[in-house]
């Protein structure tokens, strides 16, 4: 059998089994549940689905600079044409990239002055890493061209985060007796079967994320054993021992249960408490896809979209068949991270393996916690 014909074969194997699960979704009531201001610049490049967690979070940030974000494409569109050996356009997205960083004060402009110092130091660190890829590709070292490249990402995601300048939008009262992270935080999982490192994304999921990293605070996740494993599809945890399917808060006894938020392209802030197919926004795509390997969602039942609580899961399916508002989970599930570290940690985990522990390593600062009634 041939390389392409294997291929087809298991394209549609996968595509068959991801609509039969996602339609099991419906049948059974915990398969992914717990008891079972500036104009946001979020709209992704035309073309394929992004699959990189690290691009999306990126794009999702709440920033108006159109020079970082044709920086940012330049760079990311090194990876395509390293694979196929095009030294040329790899030089044209390095000059394209020299031309942005020869005009700093259009970057800079966008920059709070509290931020300055830091913005003027990453923007040298990316003059000095333009210098090594230049070399590297004199030499055609496509390893250190791979390499710089990474390095240039994280340093213009670190000059895109400066740009913030405060949170966008206003959370609906409704959900003001939910935590709610006013940014972004990072997650060290210790599981038994390794480190995975996570970003979780509040300027696009508040008070799901919000939730998530306090629950992460209180030690919630530790110890817990991982409820359902799918290759090819997800791996779900947070359903803690007992009778119930969630989080109690121990100080009022009351179950905690979260809105389905999902943020789409064409608004300014969330849409709360109905799924885009409820809501007849068919077509439109959310700001965090499950397009790419690892993300993080929150599980509910199927026919409770505010039934969420503390259990959710890691989307393990192959990204290039589920592009971005073409599957079945887009706007049916709250969507509120990505892996960004030790991904193929997820492809080692089995049901009954755990949770050793979860800590937040950075933006605690970001969790604010709802005001004492």
């Amino acid at each position: 059998m041939s390389n392409l014909l294997q291929r087809l074969l298991r394209t549609s194997f996968l595509a068959i089994l991801l609509c039969i699960l996602s339609v099991g979704l419906s049948a059974a009531w915990w398969d992914l549940g717990d008891s079972g201001q500036p104009q946001r610049q979020s709209r992704l490049p035309a073309g394929d689905a992004i699959t990189d967690g690290k691009a999306l979070l990126r794009y999702a940030l709440p920033i108006d600079n159109e020079p970082v974000r044709q920086m940012q494409s330049s760079i990311e569109d090194i990876a395509t044409q390293l694979r196929g050996r095009r030294w040329t356009p790899i030089r044209s997205d390095i000059s394209q990239v020299n031309r942005i960083l020869n005009r700093p004060e259009e970057l800079l402009a966008s920059i709070p002055e509290a931020n300055q110092a830091q913005a003027r130091s990453l923007l040298e660190q990316l003059q000095t890493e333009i210098s090594t890829i230049d070399e590297a590709l004199e030499a055609k070292d496509r390893e250190q061209i791979w390499t710089s490249r990474s390095t240039l990402l994280d340093l213009v995601g670190q000059l895109e985060e400066s740009m913030v300048t405060g949170f966008p939008y206003e959370v609906p009262e409704d959900y003001s007796n939910l935590p709610q992270l006013k940014g972004r935080a990072t997650i060290e999982f210790e599981t038994t079967q390794g480190n995975i490192t996570a970003v979780v994304d509040g300027y696009s999921a508040p008070v799901t994320a919000g939730n998530f990293v306090d629950l992460v605070q209180r030690g919630f996740y530790d110890g817990l054993e991982f409820t359902r494993a799918e290759d090819f599809y997800v791996l779900q945890i947070g359903d803690p021992p007992g009778p119930e399917d969630g989080f109690v808060d121990p100080k009022t006894g009351e179950y905690r249960r979260v809105p389905l938020e999902v943020f789409v392209r064409s608004e300014e802030k969330p849409i709360y408490g109905i799924t885009l197919e409820d809501a007849g926004l068919y077509r439109e795509q959310p700001v965090l896809p499950f397009s790419a390997y690892g993300t993080l969602a929150m599980a509910r039942p199927d026919i409770d979209p505010n039934g969420g609580s503390s259990q959710f899961f890691f989307f393990l399916f192959e990204p290039e068949l589920t592009p971005a508002g073409l599957n079945l989970l887009d706007g049916r599930y709250s969507v509120f991270g990505y892996v960004v570290e030790n991904k193929e940690v997820l492809g080692k985990i089995k049901q009954g393996d755990k949770i050793i522990s979860a800590q937040v390593v950075q933006g605690a600062e970001n969790l604010v916690q709802p005001s004492a009634s």
